[in-house]
């Protein structure tokens, strides 16, 4: 599968030390950028996923490259990462300073509940841009999480959790909520809304026995209640596109990422994709990109 960055090598990059988890209630750590190595910082590097979540509030002018996109901040910014989708980042001015939270998944008990947080399950809210006020606000609330974690506080993790699920809400409440069904929306807007919504949380493929539950338009309108024929309705009158070329779309983008940034034979990738034959897959890619799975793996490492 993708590269993956733990957390020994993220503390390989740090000045500061690592915080020792308290019995079994997962990692976090908050951590200055100016503790950072920063050193080589302006040398892009490879896209790679983390196996801990991240937040951090940036200032400073630099670009994130998560799940497809590239997202500048040219002042300030809180950003957020999950395990599940390969990023890099990269510094343009020499200033960075801000913080640095980093968490395993059962730090929150469930990682579905934290991954359902739409600033994690979205690249459109991924990163959320602040002006100077906001900036010093959210760097007070850091400030704090910080003084906390170092603190000697019998109870410090009870306390830095609360304070970090209030960052997590303050942020999400500033951006729109993509994929979720909105006041004022029509019926049909509501049906596509949940449809898309639906198909993205199939994504991405992170283990190679993982497999997707919903492959078919029928799969999909039995899901939501609804007859194939209107769905697919729906979907054409919103999108233009059938509920077939969504599905298909979707899968041929997962294809592409996991040809890419996996090394898993094209048989076990086309199985988690719901393709029972290789064959099937191989021809399936071939008809809506023009070629192999083989040679468009070896074209990206090139």
């Amino acid at each position: 599968m993708d590269k993956v960055v733990n957390l020994e090598t993220f503390y390989d990059r740090m000045i500061a030390q690592r915080i020792p988890a308290a019995g079994d209630i997962g990692h976090f750590n908050i951590i200055r950028l100016e503790d950072m190595d920063v050193s080589g910082k302006f040398q892009p590097t490879t896209y790679s996923r983390r196996n801990y979540y991240k937040v951090s509030l940036v200032s400073g002018h630099s670009v994130v490259y998560y799940a497809g996109k590239s997202f500048e901040i040219r002042t300030h910014a809180l950003v957020f990462t999950n395990p599940l989708i390969p990023y890099h980042w990269e510094t343009v001015s020499a200033e960075q300073t801000g913080y640095v939270c980093i968490f395993t998944a059962d730090f929150f008990g469930e990682a579905r509940y934290i991954y359902d947080y739409p600033i994690f399950r979205h690249p459109e809210n991924a990163v959320v841009p602040l002006d100077s006020h906001e900036a010093i606000h959210y760097g007070t609330l850091f400030g704090n999480l910080y003084r906390e974690l170092n603190s000697d506080y019998a109870f410090k993790y009870d306390y830095v959790k609360s304070m970090l699920l209030g960052i997590l809400h303050e942020a999400q409440k500033k951006q729109p909520i993509v994929g979720n069904v909105y006041r004022g929306a029509t019926a049909h807007e509501r049906i596509a809304l949940l449809f898309t919504d639906l198909l993205e949380r199939q994504f991405p493929i992170e283990w190679h026995t993982q497999r997707l539950r919903l492959q078919t338009p029928a799969d999909f309108a039995q899901h939501l209640h609804l007859h194939v024929n209107h769905l697919n309705k729906v979907l054409k009158a919103i999108t233009g596109k059938t509920t077939s070329q969504l599905i298909a779309e979707r899968i041929v983008e997962e294809a592409k990422r996991m040809l890419t940034n996996s090394d898993l034979p094209i048989g076990e990738i086309a199985w988690c994709l719901g393709f029972d034959e290789p064959n099937h897959f191989s021809a399936f890619f071939k008809s809506r990109t023009g070629v192999t799975c083989s040679r468009f793996r070896k074209s990206q490492h090139i």
